[in-house]
């Protein structure tokens, strides 16, 4: 391999799987192979439901074994979890994950000392009763927060282990609602008010920054050869899918799908606006000073939940069979926190459709059906919102992540949003990590140059939107979206 040409190892942790990709990046050229890929199970124990990260992270030192030699690596997954440290640098106990109850009803507490929407002001970040600041509003007075001395983000804990220096990496920092979105830096006055010690967490470091090297302990158990930098990139994985939009220019929309859909724009200054909080948006930080202005949907959680109810169809069978049902016929709002926890997806669906007077699903297609068009339904519903509060045209919607396979789904969104839907790349979120680390050594110049090389090296597919959106106004009134 010339010295224009490296090879990333990118480790890509979802909520149900993990994985480590290899990136291949040289002049014209981006490709993308899987090393190795795990399960992520989480477990519940006597006192919730938690993380296996012990498993993941030996499922991380397989793969970096499996993806032979690397010129650097670099860690995203999910956002808001932590683990935390004792003064020896040692875990205690298996993080929470976020599905765990145990936030329940603390979000009013907190509240109660500071407003939800001087909260929002201060730090742009929509309500999720499994955000951070809430999680640690729930630990407090618990024997394991106070015998922390560290507190690291999933990324960072093991970024951790596989260097023995600790940061805080910004992308995924600005989830926590604890950073000041336009200062790009901590909201002290909060953590003030609240009683949130800021000294738990380590310094903050930016995608692109040196995160240490591999410990010897660690080429040995992979086979590399040192020295081997780990690099920070945008470690909150919408952070990276969001880096790998293949768009041209501003005036697109992204939809981030995969268990969550994370539908929104991409902006240079938050919008911290009590209609934008009372729409429920977030304001996260992206690469070069960017801020992803966003609203989560339920996403594709609701198919995979149904499909695990189901023994696990063959799903392109069902796919077929379900775009045949007619279209709209019963929808459900995405958004709703009752589909929140697991179990008992398809009860709870027709419970929702018969709540509201609309023809319940009979069958796993008509079920599927309803779930991608009512994903539909909530991906143009994020859009428009967005355009309005942020004053921000569209021409486009990009669909990346595990959804852009979805043919249906990005059929239905095009017909729904009125607008063309490119989707692709599949693999966002590893290609937007390996970007960050090429870009990091000099093989990529900006965020605008990666995406021109996006553009040219992966498959995209383009849907145009289909008839009027007069029925889709239709099915949003049923359920007084709109």
């Amino acid at each position: 391999m010339s010295a224009r040409e490296r090879s990333y190892a990118a480790v890509d942790l979802g909520a149900s799987s993990g994985r480590v990709m290899v990136g291949r990046v040289g002049p014209g050229r981006l490709e993308l192979t899987q090393a190795h890929r795990f399960p992520n199970r989480p477990v519940r124990v006597p006192e919730g439901l938690r993380w296996d990260v012990l498993g993941l992270y030996a499922g991380v030192l397989a793969g970096l074994r499996a993806a032979g030699p690397v010129a650097s690596v670099g860690i995203d997954s999910w956002a808001v979890d932590y683990g935390l440290l004792d003064a020896d640098g040692a875990l205690l106990g298996n993080p929470v994950h976020y599905r765990d109850p145990r936030t329940e009803g603390v979000a009013e507490q907190v509240w109660a000392t500071l407003p939800a929407r001087e909260l929002y002001a201060a730090t742009g970040l929509q309500y999720a009763p499994f955000n951070t600041l809430y999680q640690l509003a729930a630990a407090r007075g618990s024997a394991q927060l106070a015998q922390a001395r560290r507190l690291l983000l999933i990324p960072d804990l093991l970024s951790y282990w596989l260097t023995g220096e600790q940061g805080t990496e910004l992308t995924n920092a600005s989830t926590t609602q604890l950073v000041d979105p336009r200062t790009r830096d901590w909201a002290r006055g909060v953590a003030a008010r609240l009683d949130i010690d800021l000294g738990l967490f380590a310094p903050l470091r930016r995608p692109g920054d040196p995160a240490g090297l591999l410990r010897a302990e660690v080429l040995e158990e992979t086979g590399l050869s040192g020295p081997v930098p780990v690099t920070a990139v945008g470690s909150h994985d919408t952070a990276s899918a969001v880096a790998a939009v293949p768009a041209a220019g501003e005036r697109f929309a992204y939809i981030c799908t995969g268990t969550w859909s994370l539908a929104g724009l991409e902006l240079t200054a938050p919008v911290l606006t009590e209609e934008s909080r009372a729409a429920n948006f977030t304001n996260e930080l992206g690469l070069d000073g960017t801020v992803r202005y966003l609203r989560n949907i339920m996403g594709l959680w609701l198919l995979q939940e149904c499909l695990r109810a189901w023994g696990d169809p063959d799903l392109e069978a069902l796919l077929s069979a379900a775009a045949e049902v007619p279209a709209l016929r019963s929808v459900v709002d995405a958004g709703d926190a009752a589909f929140l926890a697991p179990g008992r997806m398809p009860e709870r669906i027709a419970e929702a459709c018969r709540a509201s007077g609309q023809p319940v699903p009979a069958t796993p297609a008509q079920t599927t059906r309803c779930i991608l068009d009512s994903l539909a339904l909530a991906h143009r519903r994020a859009v428009a919102d967005a355009r309005r509060l942020a004053g921000h045209p569209v021409d486009v919607v990009h669909i990346v992540g595990g959804g852009a396979r979805n043919a249906l789904l990005c059929r239905l969104t095009a017909d729904a949003c009125g607008l063309p839907v490119v989707a692709g790349p599949a693999e966002a979120a590893a290609l937007g990590n390996v970007l960050v680390q090429a870009r990091a050594q000099g093989l990529v110049g900006d965020l605008a140059d990666g995406r021109r090389l996006l553009t040219r090296t992966q498959p995209l597919t383009r849907y145009e939107p289909r008839g009027d959106t007069s029925r889709w106004d239709a099915a949003a009134a049923r359920l007084a979206l709109e």
